[in-house]
């Protein structure tokens, strides 16, 4: 059985050595003394969110908290290249089920994004509010999965701020539009960097879409379907991590 993953202190974690004991409180603390009900023993992993990865066993349960003595360290690279998924606000709690799947499946970046055809608008509170559910749903999907990288999640980007992305020497720009001519399975991966738009529900306006090619951004199509803003992004995803190599390798861990 897959040891379950928590994310520690990342300084204290980041100053353990092998042998040294790392007490795990908190929120995660409380999910594995009183949820998992580890007992002293059992395995688990501890991970920093940004690469470090430990395994670890458990070596005292205090109340509501563990102290966990670290067996080993990994320090595990960024994969390549890098997928940021710019992911148009989606009705209710659609967006926030966008970002815990395509947590799972391996995105590196999200960026929210109030489209022009957006139904939902974020004023500066509710973006504050929306982001901080974002990153929320990021962490637990990312502990639910075992990846021990939690993705980023950016603050809410404009237009001209998606273009820029888009303008990097270093990236590779997708613009997923049911119209396009080129499936998306023709993809070819050779840049750091791939930018994967998601537009809303109502669709990329042209201006949107001019701007993005301008960028160097080109436009594919997913499938014969069209698919909802909060699934489009992750079905998008997997196809171009499947195609990239990324999921050739044993673990992505």
């Amino acid at each position: 059985m897959t040891a379950p993953l928590f994310f520690a202190d990342a300084e204290k974690l980041r100053a353990a050595t092998i042998g040294e004991v790392v007490l795990l409180d908190g929120p995660e603390g409380r999910h594995a003394a009183k949820v998992r009900r580890l007992t002293v023993g059992e395995k688990l992993d501890l991970a920093d969110g940004d690469g470090l990865l430990c395994s670890a066993e458990v070596a005292a349960v205090t109340g509501q908290a563990i102290e966990a003595r670290v067996l080993t360290r990994v320090e595990i690279p960024p994969p390549q290249p890098l997928l940021t998924v710019v992911q148009a606000l989606a009705k209710g709690d659609r967006d926030e089920h966008a970002v815990e799947t395509m947590t799972e499946v391996g995105v590196d970046t999200i960026v929210p994004w109030q489209a022009g055809r957006s139904i939902v608008r974020w004023d500066p509170a509710r973006a504050a509010k929306g982001i901080e559910r974002w990153r929320a749903t990021a962490k637990e999907a990312a502990k639910q999965a075992r990846r021990p990288r939690i993705p980023k999640i950016a603050e809410m980007e404009g237009l001209q701020q998606i273009v820029a992305r888009l303008a990097s020497p270093s990236a590779i720009g997708v613009v997923l539009h049911e119209e396009a001519e080129r499936p998306l399975t023709e993809l070819t991966a050779g840049g750091e960097e791939i930018v994967l738009i998601v537009g809303p529900e109502g669709g990329i306006s042209p201006d949107e879409l001019a701007a993005f090619e301008a960028a160097g951004a080109k436009a594919y199509r997913l499938g014969q379907t069209v698919l909802r803003t909060s699934t489009a992004g992750t079905v998008a995803a997997a196809v171009v991590l499947a195609g990239s190599g990324r999921w050739n390798a044993s673990t992505e861990r």
